[in-house]
C-alpha cells in the first residue's frame, strides 16, 4: 500500500476531452540544452482517465500513473485544481 503513494504526480492542463471518461492533458516542463545551456521549454501530452466526466477543457488538474487502463491511457485524474473560466 506504501507504493500507491510513491506513484509520480503531475499537474497539467486538460486540452481536448477525447471520448466518454477520457481527456488528454498537456503539461510542460524545462531542460537545460546540453550544448548552449540555455533552458529549453518542452511540453509532454498523456491520455488520462476521467472516471466522473467532470473536467473540461482549460482545467488545471492533478494527474497520477496508474496501470495501463487502456491503450494509451496510463494516468488518472486525482483531482481538479481550478475550472476553466466561462467565456460567452
Amino acid at each position: 500500500m506504501a507504493d500507491r503513494n510513491s506513484r509520480k504526480s503531475i499537474i497539467g492542463v486538460v486540452t481536448s476531452r477525447s471520448g466518454d471518461k477520457s481527456v488528454k492533458v498537456t503539461y510542460d516542463y524545462k531542460i537545460r540544452h546540453p550544448l548552449y545551456l540555455k533552458e529549453v521549454k518542452k511540453k509532454t501530452v498523456v491520455h488520462v482517465h476521467d472516471e466522473k466526466n467532470e473536467c473540461g477543457v482549460g482545467d488545471r488538474v492533478i494527474i497520477m500513473e496508474t496501470r495501463p487502463l487502456s491503450k494509451l491511457k496510463r494516468f488518472r485524474i486525482v483531482e481538479v485544481v481550478t475550472k476553466a473560466p466561462v467565456v460567452g
